[in-house]
């Protein structure tokens, strides 16, 4: 029995002892993440522009962009699920937060894609996607950003579209990442209807307007 008993507690040891460096290796990883974008110079921008399927594959495509997450913000419910968005109850409007390189892109650059690429002339509406949650709206991190989104929605959007912009310019309250399935949804499911048809038309139409911004 003594020789059962040793292998025994040297087995849970050994498994202690992995579990433990796996926490630590986890924890050390998460940290240095968190220090990483403490020490990085990146910036944050959050917009609203009607489906986050369509945001999120133009923005991504841009020079200085190191990161577009799809989510939802604006809202007073913590972590809604997509159903509950849709349902037009939590608030929140389907959104992109975007990190970029200010040093190789600005927020007002940003700012120009994003009253380019969506209809900022339709209240609570992208074509076919009605609801509060297709709002066009673009949430501020700071006053320096909102006073941008001020001056180009006044001075740029006019010049790219007839009708009165509606879009709305609001203090930044929150964020909530989507569901994993939403996340860079364009990339991974390029030949769904959807996309082909609805997506990528807008895809290429911005590529063409801003081909001197794009990553190579």
């Amino acid at each position: 029995m003594k020789i059962l008993i040793i292998p025994v507690i040297m087995l849970g040891t050994v498994f202690g002892s992995c579990a433990q460096t796996k926490q630590k290796q986890a924890t050390a990883k998460a940290n240095q993440t968190v220090q990483t974008m403490q020490n990085s110079n990146l910036s944050t921008a959050t917009f609203g522009g009607g489906c986050f399927w369509c945001t999120e594959a133009i923005f991504q495509q841009l020079k200085g962009v190191e990161s577009v997450a799809s989510g939802y913000s604006g809202g007073k419910v913590d972590n809604p699920s997509y159903r509950e968005v849709c349902n037009g109850t939590t608030g929140h409007a389907e959104a992109i937060q975007v990190m970029f390189d200010p040093a190789v892109i600005s927020y007002e650059q940003l700012l120009q894609v994003f009253f380019t690429t969506h209809d900022p002339t339709t209240m609570n509406r992208q074509g076919a996607d009605v609801g509060t949650q297709y709002r066009s709206i673009v949430f501020y991190h700071d006053e320096a950003q909102k006073e941008l989104a001020v001056k180009v929605k006044k001075e740029f959007a006019p010049t790219i579209w007839d009708n009165p912009i509606v879009t709305e310019i609001d203090s930044y309250s929150n964020f909530f990442k989507a569901e994993d399935y939403h996340q860079n949804y364009f990339n991974d499911n390029s030949e769904q209807g959807y996309c082909r048809i609805v997506i990528n038309p807008k895809v290429q139409k911005f590529r063409k307007q801003y081909a001197d911004w794009l990553k190579e």
